[in-house]
């Protein structure tokens, strides 16, 4: 299978960088093929501006979503756009390795989202009616791939549990996993979760090695997220909420779960 690993972190002497190293080798033992975005070795440019619009008449306000949608559909994006999307459309599975900094992706890692899911790509795909809200949530051009976060954190298990402190990790990771990568199609599956990486010892790394081994080793058979698809019937549509007799009384991430009913 194809399968591509998006890693952001600046340090290749870091565990992180370890553990994409230790990935890098186990997948391509297993007989797949492998591409990576390393994206600081790659000096990245994470910010999405004019710069990324060929043609943008300057007289006028600068209107993102409008100039991304412009170039994809002239064929006119900058190159490097253009591989990252080549990746994913190449990728049968897809990886991203990387720490948890203030609740969220490093900002390099979300440039590279700003940048690569143009509009056209990755949103504003398929039809938008009264009945049919377009292709996301379950759909859109990454639908049959799937997708796993690998997320290193300095906390404890405990402070990412139900009652951390923290909030659940499933919580925390929700915006990234249900709208970066269930919104344009991918099926999401559980993260694997690295906690007390300031603990990492050589036993403990071993460890953290064969189970990271055995989630690579199953991306096309786990069980991925019960996310709710957007335009199977769950939701109102165009108000886009929940109808009322799916998890009634609850306002919580949860419902968004098939399971939360």
């Amino acid at each position: 299978m194809n399968i591509l690993l998006i890693y952001a972190h600046p340090e290749s002497r870091s565990l992180n960088g370890s553990l994409r190293d230790f990935a890098i080798a186990h997948l391509k033992a297993a007989g797949h093929e492998v591409e990576i975005s390393d994206l600081y070795k790659m000096k990245w440019k994470a910010a999405l501006d004019p710069d990324d619009a060929p043609g943008y008449d300057p007289s006028t306000p600068f209107n993102p979503a409008v100039e991304s949608h412009r170039v994809f559909s002239a064929g006119v994006q900058p190159h490097d756009i253009e591989i990252e999307q080549a990746k994913l459309q190449w990728a049968d599975a897809v990886v991203f390795q990387f720490p948890l900094w203030w609740f969220s992706m490093p900002a390099i890692l979300k440039g590279w989202v700003d940048r690569v899911y143009a509009y056209g790509f990755a949103y504003g795909v398929g039809e938008h009616s009264e009945s049919h809200w377009g292709d996301r949530y379950g759909e859109g051009r990454m639908a049959g791939k799937r997708a796993m976060l690998a997320v290193t954190m300095g906390g404890w298990e405990s402070h990412y549990s139900k009652r951390g402190v923290n909030g659940a990790l499933n919580d925390v990771l929700f915006p990234i996993q249900h709208g970066v990568l269930f919104y344009p199609g991918f099926t999401v599956l559980p993260p694997f979760p690295i906690y007390k990486t300031g603990k990492v010892d050589a036993v403990r790394f071993d460890q953290l090695c064969a189970e990271y081994a055995t989630r690579l080793d199953n991306l096309f058979t786990d069980p991925p997220l019960p996310f709710r698809r957007q335009n199977a019937g769950d939701y109102e549509i165009p108000a886009l909420t929940l109808k009322p007799h799916l998890a009634p009384g609850r306002h919580d991430f949860g419902i968004h779960y098939t399971d939360g009913d």
